[in-house]
This record gives C-alpha cells, sequence and structure tokens, in this order.
C-alpha cells in the first residue's frame, strides 16, 4: 500500500496514453511499439531519448507476454514460423546487445528508418492491389537474426524489419502480426535483462508504471484487431504507419 500511496496516477496519464496508443498499433500491425512510444515521449512529452529507449525496453517485457498470449489465444499464430524465427532473433538480439558499447548504431539508425521507409510505400501499393496470392516466406532465419541484431543495437526494428519482410514475401499477414508479435517478447526478455538489472525496478514506480498500464490494457485489443480487420485494410495501415513513422525518424536523427 505504502508503493501506491507514493504515486502521482494524475501525472501517469500522459504515459498511460502513450503506451496504449503504441501498443494498441504495434499489437494490431505487427510493429512500430518502440518507434511510436519513443516519438511520443521524446516529441510529446520531452523524455530524454535514452531514458524513453529504456523505459520502452523494460515495458516491452510485460507487453509482449501479453500480446503474445493474446494472439495465441485468437489463433493468429504460425508455428513453424515462430520457431524459424525465434532462435536467430535471440542470437541477434544478443550479439546486438554486446555491439551496442562499442558501435554507433545513431550512425547506421537514420539509413534503415529510410530503408523502412521505402518498404512502408511498397506495402502500402501492394494492399490498394491487394489480394495477392499468399505463400510461405522462405527467408526467415537471417531475417530474424538481423531483426534482433537492429532491435538491440539500434534501440527498436524487430517488428518493422521482420514483419515488413515477412509480407513482402507474400506470407499471411494475420498469421505474420500474431507470430512476429509473440516471438519478440524472448528477444526482448533476452535484451531487456541487462536494462533490469541494471535500473532495478524502482523506475516502475514512476512515469514507467503508467506506460506499463496502458501498454498491457491494449495488448488484447491490438491481437483482436488483428484477427478481425481485413488483410487488405491492414497492409494499408502497415504502409501508412511504417512509412510515416520511419520517415519522422529519420529526419530527427538526420536533424
Amino acid at each position: 500500500m505504502e508503493f501506491f500511496a507514493g504515486i502521482d496516477f494524475a501525472a501517469l496519464l500522459p504515459f498511460i496514453a502513450v503506451g496504449f496508443a503504441a501498443q494498441m498499433i504495434d499489437g494490431a500491425l505487427g510493429m512500430a511499439f518502440g518507434v511510436i512510444a519513443n516519438t511520443l515521449m521524446v516529441g510529446v512529452l520531452g523524455v530524454p531519448p535514452a531514458l524513453a529507449s529504456q523505459r520502452v525496453h523494460i515495458v516491452e517485457c510485460f507487453t509482449t507476454a501479453t500480446s503474445g498470449i493474446s494472439h495465441l489465444l485468437h489463433g493468429n499464430i504460425d508455428k513453424k514460423l515462430f520457431f524459424r524465427l525465434l532462435i536467430p532473433g535471440v542470437i541477434g538480439g544478443v550479439l546486438g546487445a554486446y555491439a551496442l558499447s562499442s558501435i554507433d548504431a545513431t550512425v547506421v539508425k537514420p539509413w534503415v528508418l529510410l530503408y523502412l521507409a521505402g518498404i512502408g510505400v511498397y506495402l502500402l501499393v501492394r494492399g490498394i492491389l491487394y489480394p495477392p496470392k499468399i505463400k510461405d516466406a522462405g527467408l526467415v532465419a537471417p531475417l530474424g537474426l538481423i531483426g534482433g541484431f537492429m532491435d538491440a543495437a539500434g534501440g527498436g526494428g524487430w517488428g518493422p524489419i521482420v514483419t515488413s519482410n515477412l509480407l513482402i514475401q507474400g506470407a499471411d499477414p494475420r498469421k505474420v502480426i500474431g507470430t512476429v508479435n509473440s516471438v519478440e517478447f524472448f528477444l526482448t526478455l533476452t535484451v531487456s535483462a541487462t536494462f533490469i538489472w541494471q535500473l532495478g525496478f524502482a523506475d516502475l514506480a514512476g512515469a514507467t508504471l503508467g506506460f506499463l498500464i496502458g501498454g498491457i490494457a491494449a495488448a488484447p485489443l491490438g491481437a483482436w484487431a488483428a484477427k478481425h480487420i481485413p488483410a487488405k485494410t491492414m497492409l494499408i495501415l502497415v504502409g501508412v504507419v511504417l512509412t510515416l513513422t520511419s520517415l519522422y525518424g529519420a529526419y530527427s536523427a538526420f536533424g
């Protein structure tokens, strides 16, 4: 009770809103939690970039678990694709976490964001021309390795890199989004272990708690949306969200 008595819940409302909006979009579209959350916290709420990144990683341990369970209950997970992504993704995440101390990921990140913006435009066009022929994705393991590495070393990118490229290969959008979200829990847990070890749980009493509340509340709704939104609409939304957030991130990074 003393823990909750010291919390100013009114001050947490903006962070609850950020967590809810970011996870709702991520759960429904399979990407953009980190990009959207960082953009809103840094650009709108004025949170320092380093602290914003730390909060995203800690909170994602909980939101991805909730989202993964929700997708499992809604039948959005492809088991074969799940295991093809899991091990390479975790390995990439570990390598990226170690590389972060010696590689300046901020130099690479703007170019990655421009690449993702191009992918977003492609998916937008593909959504407008939908339906394509659904087929199994061929390039999975290297994609998981790269996505995991960039997520750890670049402060985000698992969803945009992995989801967008699997969609380009023609995989079922609903299964891709559910599976990528589910694998992300194990990736985030691996990458975030260092942050939790260094920071402890004290910060959860502050703004991160609001971020966590909003993210967990939105996770089941995002999974429901992924199951019920038509694939054509989903592809168009993915294209729009990915293009806008990536261009904004690239503009901010270059600026």
